[in-house]
């Protein structure tokens, strides 16, 4: 029997993507702290959180194979970041900063064997170039789609889309928040039966 599939996440998002996969799963809070540490760059923390989510659940879970992934986005070539806004104000803030740049999405993605302790953890970037944004489409974009609660502001899969130029990465999932090519070689590794 293959070990229990347990998915470190209360995202809608991501709990819809790993579904694709047609496995049972149990999706977790995992409880812990998102904050980046000092001098620590965005790809280190995207990195660094999925294995602490994973993680913060293992002692729930300890024969199970457990997913954690997050995402952290920034100005390409730059230190700026973005979060998940939280409120309307901040995603028009957010909206008007990435107007007219390239934004990489990076996701960081972890599978942590609780049995084992063996873990496998990668990073999957996505440049993403937003269009020249005016105030008026940043406006109607914020007042037609929720995504308060995505790392920077935009919905790659709803309406967001029609706010970019372009994206260019190795898996679409990836931007959305889960990214499916890596975890499937991840869970191949751990023995479990994919097509």
């Amino acid at each position: 029997m293959p070990p229990k599939l347990v998915l470190a996440s209360t995202s809608p998002y991501r709990r819809e993507l790993l579904g694709r996969l047609q496995m049972p799963f149990e999706a977790v809070a995992p409880e812990t702290d998102e904050t980046a540490l000092p001098g620590e760059s965005p790809v280190a923390t995207a990195q660094r959180l999925a294995e602490a989510k994973a993680r913060a659940v293992a002692g729930r879970f300890p024969d199970a194979l457990i997913i954690g992934s997050d995402q952290v986005a920034y100005v390409a070539g730059g230190s700026q970041r973005f979060g998940k806004p939280g409120t309307r104000e901040n995603a028009i803030v957010q909206l008007r900063s990435m107007s007219g740049k390239a934004v990489v999405f990076h996701t960081g993605l972890c599978l942590l064997n609780a049995a084992t302790g063996r873990t496998h953890i990668r990073g999957i970037p996505t440049e993403v170039r937003f269009r020249e944004l005016s105030d008026a489409e940043i406006h109607r974009y914020v007042d037609k789609e929720d995504a308060l609660n995505c790392a920077g502001s935009a919905r790659s899969e709803g309406l967001g889309i029609a706010l970019l130029e372009y994206l260019r990465g190795d898996d679409p999932n990836a931007l959305v928040g889960l990214p499916l090519i890596a975890l499937a070689e991840m869970l191949r590794a751990e023995g479990v039966e994919l097509p």
